[in-house]
């Protein structure tokens, strides 16, 4: 008697033939195809050649006059006048946004109080009116004086003569239009930095302050050395994002007057030469410069504080496995 073994299906057996007899055929997967995203692009790149066509051959630009005067003398130093009030208006800023902060999440009253106020006055005006607005502000005092306060007052009553001043100036002379403008820029970034660093120091944990405390250090210390350095993962980027509006702000420093700010003066050579448009595009290009350094520089700050987030995958599993 004889007995027929099934074939065993293994790695190297033949498929089965389906029922019926006939063999399977292999699938070919076609890809979805999407012509509309062509016809989009197609348009886009009309678009973009229609762009540059206008760029090259439009006579309005005026490309060799623009060059020939972008780079003078006056513009340069227009350029440093520029960064000058930038680094030194986010400098201010940042120093008032902390002490605004710690103030703020002080629970005094009084202190909450005043720094609520700054910030909503200050966020609430526009750069423009306040620049405008510090530029005249010899109108309000024409003498800066440093003393005693209210000694017109008390003095009398004490039957003293004379006053209590001990130093004076006058506001002309002090508040100038590059001071002005700078005052201005600095006091409305304090109060955007404020809600900023409030931010990243409620985004730490409390229970590292309460473990800071616990150690023995004292509330400054737990500021500088526990709760400020972990914040500025937070901090950082919107920072960042805050110099580059400053740069561009600056340029409401020609309304202060500030003659020789960046815009100011390429206005000036473009009215005086009836080249205004040459003029402002490069201004355009002056901030597209110097925006693109600051956003390279933003970047690698950023990747400083927050390395994980911005290291290779390599460098993730590595330093996992270290750790």
């Amino acid at each position: 008697m004889s007995s027929q073994t099934e074939p065993v299906n293994g790695p190297g057996s033949p498929e089965p033939a389906p029922q019926g007899g006939r063999p399977a055929e292999p699938v070919t997967a076609v890809p979805v195809r999407y012509p509309e995203r062509w016809v989009a692009a197609g348009f886009v790149l009309v678009l973009a050649a229609m762009f540059v066509h206008m760029l090259f051959t439009n006579t309005a630009f005026n490309w060799p006059f623009m060059f020939d005067h972008m780079f003078s003398e006056p513009v340069v130093r227009g350029v440093w006048i520029t960064l000058s009030a930038t680094v030194l208006s986010m400098i201010i800023g940042v120093i008032l946004g902390i002490v605004l902060a710690v103030m703020r999440l002080s629970g005094n009253p009084v202190l909450v109080t005043v720094s609520w106020l700054y910030t909503w006055f200050f966020r609430g005006v526009p750069r423009l009116v306040l620049a405008v607005l510090f530029g005249n502000l010899a109108i309000l005092y024409t003498t800066i004086e440093i003393g005693l306060p209210f000694d017109n007052y008390w003095m009398p009553w004490l039957g003293l003569d004379g006053d209590a001043r001990f130093f004076e100036i006058d506001a002309r002379t002090m508040l100038s239009g590059y001071t002005a403008g700078l005052l201005a820029l600095s006091l409305s970034e304090g109060a955007y930095m404020a809600e900023i660093i409030r931010a990243g120091l409620q985004s730490v944990n409390k229970g590292q302050t309460e473990a800071a405390q616990a150690l023995g250090m004292s509330r400054g210390r737990t500021l500088r050395r526990i709760t400020l350095p972990q914040a500025m993962r937070v901090v950082i980027p919107p920072t960042g994002n805050e110099t580059i509006a400053m740069l561009k702000d600056t340029a409401l420093l020609a309304y202060v007057p500030v003659t020789i700010e960046l815009f100011y003066q390429l206005q000036a050579i473009g009215a005086r030469t009836y080249q205004i448009f040459p003029m402002l595009v490069a201004a355009c290009l002056w901030y597209l410069a110097i925006t693109s350094v600051l956003m390279v520089g933003q970047y690698f700050i950023e990747r400083r504080f927050n390395p994980g987030q911005y290291g290779s995958i390599r460098d993730r599993i590595v330093g996992g496995a270290h750790r």
